[in-house]
């Protein structure tokens, strides 16, 4: 039984992840679509019929639902410290939570700031520089709040385990 839940929750984990990366992908395509244009729609290889925001969410979950596994792995084992399944699971949804309001939160708070556009690549044939560096940034700030998550929710997932046992 223990073992389906792990499954189940590393399933949730990727399925969450994946969406997080769709919806991320419509605001970074608002922001710039140059960047998908340029860039992530080539590089996922969506067909030219799809470009546009049904491309960006095709590239969001392709290159996110794997953090599901990076993020869902650690703090779905942590979750066999709490011997009660309810709280587990409760403790496990979450953790996950938690590590995508502050992945998304971190992307946003990066469209406050100006790119570093210094030290980003520029295709050529990009219309607007300024916007494909603030797509460019809240990707690469997403991925970086990702980790920022992880470590807040292994974190999290440690104290609720800390508290089962004292409880137990």
């Amino acid at each position: 039984m223990r073992l389906l839940l792990f499954l189940g929750m590393i399933a949730f984990a990727c399925v969450l992840a994946g969406s997080y990366g769709m919806f991320h992908n419509q605001i970074s395509y608002a922001v710039g679509p140059d960047y998908f244009y340029a860039y992530k729609f080539q590089q996922f290889r969506i067909p030219a019929a799809q470009h546009g925001p049904i491309g960006a969410a095709m590239v969001g979950w392709a290159a996110s639902w794997w953090m599901g596994l990076v993020v869902g792995v650690p703090i779905a084992a942590m979750s066999f410290g709490i011997p009660n399944l309810s709280l587990a699971t409760r403790a496990f949804v979450t953790s996950a939570i938690i590590v995508v309001v502050l992945t998304l939160g971190l992307g946003l708070a990066s469209l406050l700031i100006p790119p570093p556009m210094a030290f980003l690549p520029i295709p050529l044939n990009v219309s607007d520089p300024e916007a494909f560096g603030q797509a460019a940034m809240m990707h690469d700030t997403s991925y970086l709040g990702g980790l920022i998550g992880l470590v807040v929710g292994v974190i999290y997932m440690g104290y609720k385990v800390r508290h089962a046992r004292r409880t137990t």
